[in-house]
């Protein structure tokens, strides 16, 4: 696996949000996912059409919550029953999970890389997460992507050690 460290400006997006347990996650948060697919054509100020995110921050024990969301410019308007979410200016390590792959380990992998590297994950202040070791993940998800066997990258903020 090969990571970088890259920094994103701040960035707006619209879309659907999710919260549940893992037990949770099959069918109710890929029903959500797919909601925001199908509504996509609402969203006519995307920034990159081709690409889905998924924002998921861990502030649930034994779970999360999700936002399924396309990145947009600011003449946007919101549509009926979707949220707006403005992600900060983070520096990141991304890496890509591939088709064909585990996604288990993946994580695994970026878990360890973290572990050795000279960052660790950033955690917002005053925010209690139950995950302690990546507690916000960011997926780019490909719009064309195989819904059972995906490719995605994988944003994870960090800051030094």
């Amino acid at each position: 696996m090969s990571y970088e460290i890259i920094t994103l400006s701040a960035y707006r997006t619209i879309g659907l949000k999710w919260e549940g347990t893992f037990s949770e996650i099959v069918p109710n948060l890929k029903n959500v996912i797919q909601q925001v697919e199908d509504r996509a054509d609402e969203l006519e100020n995307k920034v990159n059409p081709n690409v889905q995110l998924g924002l998921s921050y861990h502030l649930i024990e034994n779970g999360f919550v999700h936002y399924a969301v396309y990145e947009v410019s600011e003449e946007q308007e919101i549509p009926k029953g979707m949220i707006e979410i403005w992600v900060p200016e983070w520096t990141y390590v991304k890496t890509t999970h591939n088709k064909g792959e585990d996604v288990q380990k993946t994580y695994t992998d970026l878990n360890q890389w973290l572990f050795d590297s000279d960052y660790t994950a950033f955690r917002e202040a005053g925010v209690d997460y139950y995950d302690p070791y990546m507690p916000i993940k960011h997926e780019h998800y490909p719009v064309d992507r195989d819904s059972n066997d995906p490719h995605f990258n994988i944003y994870i903020p960090i800051v030094k050690k």
